[in-house]
């Protein structure tokens, strides 16, 4: 037998399963659904140890050994001979919301369960796990213990916020099973210590081990399935004058019809189409963690291939094959599916972007942009007018090509058309000043408002003929304009504008490159060809020998490695399943049976052709129908009460792990991506604003200046490296662990950047004189700036004056000042609570009698001499022993 033990975080809860090893082709799981403490689970490994030994009192030979250590289950696969188990040895994280970690899988190892004695061998087993280990699971893929990541932020939070009528009769009815998401944030009851924790099922289309959790999702409890989704994840920080934002982008590619670039285009009979990802932008003031106390923000687009059905044939052997329609489709069949699904996920307005070329010498991607036109034109008759799918057509290439217009001032009138009319969701209502002083661009903002915040109600569908290179820079666009309003709704900025080359952009542009990128390898074996500086005119001329590579490597991939990689994918997805006496994956001609299964099959019901969204979804609109409060959703919740003193519901516990020795260097929030480090330039006297438009060379990644010495060019990169900004106001008062470390090193910065000068007064005749000291290079080993400007040392000059009359006044009429009060001049009365408050004194402020008698109780306690503990404290104590112990 194989023993599986898993534990919570702080390793005080354990569960164990059992799986038999004698079956050569079944698989035998038993959970016992207890919930070990670590004592018991030693114990009950103890007596496994001492029971499986050959002789009984031998201690040589171990009855029970560890196999291996793992985070997470993936799943269990089986192809012609026994099971395997698939566990994750290595995980990093990647990006935290809201205090719940995600994490990348880094990497996995394979098991085979049953024992060698009883092992039927198959010849062609090892090559079906040679293809099953061609999908590298160590590449984007990603997951968390205690946040859904198939569905949306808006959706996570919105099923939170469930009326609490609601959840109690709920948890009369459902199984009293534990829960996976938000944990932390219960709804707490009125005048009780009860907490409700809710878990939602997960997202089917974006779930990619669900076929290989299939065979134990049924008897196994719930914490043992671990979702894992496939895409992209990315998290960097926006600081604000020392407050710490954070902006992440996830995006999660769909297991439905999913494979590779020429080998999946278009839909299949039920609706999912190829390179179909949907991408989430996340902002959220870091400072405050929690999903109930802090401010939250979200954005959703998508991006897939035209809902039709057409390939393009690659047995030709060119870069463009030509584009093929395979069905004639009338009736719209399968956009109807499509746009069913969106609606049902994303509420209305559906937005489509289309940027396929329009004018072409020899008829190719207009083929696609007429027909989709057909589609929503005869979809469109049977909506409502005010929820029509609104069909926007753009060439973006023939832009691109043409010299009077600007590409992306184009794309940027687009981006505010549609979020204006999607809206974004924001978890915290409109702030006092933007409702006192609206922007113009504020009160046309569509989405839903609720007294909560706002929701945001439809989405934009980008699509070009691949969905890489045009949609990304597309979506950048849309994304950032997205990430104005959320910025402004968070009362960050005062007007929901960015401008290109400020620091968030610049911040904001590489983490869609990346996400460009990783997405465009998935889907097209190469990285981008086009970026976003590409079509902004700026891209250097080394950028044009690499374009040629990229699109070199694309070609060579399609044409040689993706059909193996879409062997891989059918097999892992769980498309084709390996049987004895049917052909192997390797002997299929094509995959196209297996991906529509209307040819194997035919389907009794028939949708209708004027009706073609699911009942319920009209009446809802423009809310999406996943969101809304009904029946059909509440058995999609498990809802289970918990006590507020609980472990599991504790978020500071799940962060900060007291229970760990934990090191700043291996902190992430130190060591992800930060605006201020890695693209704020370093020059003296530079505005700290992320808002700030810079000159294109200024950055903080390229900060060397024009020196001959190459050492002190080195020199130079380091003290630059090492030296953030100095610190504004805020920066000291914030309150966000992130920035505690840096302070000391800010001020150590500012003195190495000024320059020594000696000031001597002689009444009223002020020199200035450079000091005669050594000079900055022997010092330092670095040349910094030359003597200041005339300017700049009067200014200086009249601080140091200001400063030493100030110093005289203060002593020598301070008594006039106190019993006649000037006329015409303002008196200033100090607001702290310290009476006397300037930089030469400071006179604490009196403590109250309460005060001092708890801290006189404190040093007591410390002493060993104990105050008597009120009725309060007892209920309180009794209340934590029995939840802990009993």
């Amino acid at each position: 037998r194989y023993f599986l033990v898993g534990s919570n975080p702080a390793e005080t809860k354990y569960r164990v399963l059992k799986i038999d090893r004698t079956e050569p082709k079944d698989l035998v799981i038993i959970d016992d659904k207890h919930v070990y403490t670590q004592q018991e689970v030693r114990e009950l490994l103890g007596r496994l140890d001492l029971g499986n030994r050959t002789k009984i009192g031998q201690k040589g030979s171990s009855g029970l050994s560890r196999a291996v250590s793992a985070f997470g289950v993936v799943g269990f696969v089986r192809f012609l001979e026994g099971y395997y188990i698939v566990l994750i040895t290595k995980r990093r994280k990647m990006a935290d919301i809201g205090g719940h970690a995600i994490y990348k899988i880094e990497d996995t190892n394979m098991i085979y369960i049953p024992n060698d004695s009883v092992r039927v061998t198959h010849p062609d087993e090892a090559r079906y796990l040679r293809i099953f280990q061609n999908v590298d699971l160590s590449s984007n893929f990603y997951f968390s213990y205690s946040y859904d990541l198939s569905h949306s932020l808006q959706y996570n939070l919105t099923v939170l916020r469930m009326p609490l009528e609601t959840l109690k009769t709920e948890t009369t009815q459902t199984r009293q099973e534990s829960f996976d998401i938000f944990e932390d944030e219960g709804l707490s009851t009125q005048g009780g210590s009860g907490v409700f924790g809710i878990c939602s099922k997960p997202y089917e289309k974006y779930v990619w081990n669900g076929k290989l959790l299939e065979a134990v999702k049924n008897t196994v409890h719930r914490d043992w399935l671990l979702y894992i989704i496939h895409g992209f994840c990315g998290q960097s920080k926006l600081l604000i004058y020392g407050r710490p934002i954070y902006v992440t982008l996830i995006a999660r590619r769909s297991s439905k019809f999913a494979g590779t670039r020429f080998l999946k285009r278009g839909a299949n009979c039920e609706g999912d189409v190829a390179n179909e990802v949907e991408t989430e932008q996340i902002l959220y003031d870091a400072s405050v963690m929690s999903f109930s106390a802090g401010s939250y923000s979200s954005y959703v687009q998508v991006r897939g291939s035209v809902p039709l059905y057409w390939s393009q044939d690659i047995s030709t052997m060119m870069p463009k094959p030509p584009i093929t329609l395979d069905q004639a489709d009338p009736f719209a069949h399968v956009a109807a599916l499509h746009f069913d699904q969106m609606l049902q996920r994303f509420g209305s307005p559906i937005i489509i972007l289309n940027l396929v070329k329009e004018r072409e010498k020899r008829k190719h991607e207009r083929i696609l942009s007429e027909e989709l036109v057909a589609a929503v034109t005869y979809l469109n008759q049977f909506l409502p007018p005010e929820h029509a799918i609104i069909y926007i057509p753009w060439d973006m290439a023939k832009y691109t090509k043409s010299k009077l217009c600007n590409v992306l001032d184009r794309l940027n009138v687009i981006a505010e058309s549609v979020v204006k009319k999607t809206g974004f969701f924001v978890n915290r209502p409109d702030s006092y000043c933007s409702v006192l002083r609206p922007d113009e661009k504020w009160n046309e903002l569509g989405g839903y408002v609720v007294s909560t915040g706002r929701l945001q109600t439809g989405v934009l569908r980008t699509n070009c003929v691949d969905c890489l290179d045009r949609t990304n820079t597309a979506q950048f666009m849309v994304g950032k304009c997205a990430l104005a309003y959320q910025l402004y709704s968070l009362g960050l900025i005062d007007k929901p504008n960015l401008q290109f080359d400020t620091d968030a952009v610049r911040l904001f542009e590489e983490l869609y490159e990346d996400h460009g990128d990783t997405l465009s390898l998935q889907y097209g074996g190469s990285q981008l060809v086009h970026r976003v500086k590409t079509y902004r005119k700026i891209a250097p001329w080394t950028q044009h020998s690499k374009d040629i590579m990229q699109t070199l490597s694309r070609y060579y991939s399609n044409a040689f490695s993706d059909a193996d990689r879409q062997d891989s994918i059918n097999l892992f997805l769980g498309v084709f399943k390996p049987t004895e006496g049917k052909p192997h994956l390797w002997e299929l001609p094509t995959d196209f049976y297996l991906h529509h299964k209307n040819t194997l099959s035919l389907s009794q019901s028939r949708r209708s052709y004027t009706y073609w969204w699911t009942t319920g979804v009209l009446k809802h609109l423009p809310l999406p129908f996943d969101e809304v409060t009904c029946a059909e959703n509440r058995q999609k919740l498990t809802v289970k009460k918990f006590h507020k003193y609980e472990e599991e519901i504790d978020i500071h516990n799940e962060f900060f792990r007291p229970y760990e020795l934990s090191s700043f260097d291996e902190t992430f929030c130190l060591a992800m991506t930060n605006s201020t480090r890695d693209f704020m330039p370093k020059n003296v006297g530079i505005d700290p604003s992320p808002f700030t438009v810079r000159k294109p060379d200024e950055t903080g990644k390229s900060v060397l200046g024009n020196k001959s010495n190459r050492e002190e060019a080195v020199l130079q990169r380091k003290t630059a490296a090492s030296a953030p900004p100095p610190p504004s106001e805020e920066a000291v008062s914030s309150s966000s662990e992130d920035d505690s470390g840096t302070d000391k090193e800010d001020e150590g910065a500012v003195s190495q950047r000024s320059t020594p000068v000696k000031v001597t007064d002689t009444g009223d005749n002020t020199k200035i004189t450079e000091s005669v000291v050594q000079s900055t290079k022997d010092v330092y080993g670095v040349n910094l700036s030359d003597v200041p400007s005339e300017d700049d040392l009067a200014i200086y000059t009249r601080f140091v004056q200001l400063g030493e009359s100030q110093h005289k006044q203060d002593k020598s009429s301070q008594q006039f000042c106190s019993n006649h009060h000037l006329d015409r001049v303002i008196n200033l009365i100090p607001i702290s609570s310290f009476s006397q408050d300037n930089i030469y004194e400071v006179q604490p402020p009196r403590a109250d009698r309460k005060s001092i008698e708890i801290f006189h109780a404190h040093i007591q306690a410390g002493r060993g001499s104990m105050q008597p503990l009120g009725k309060d404290d007892f209920l309180m104590y009794r209340d934590y022993i029995r939840n802990r112990y009993m």
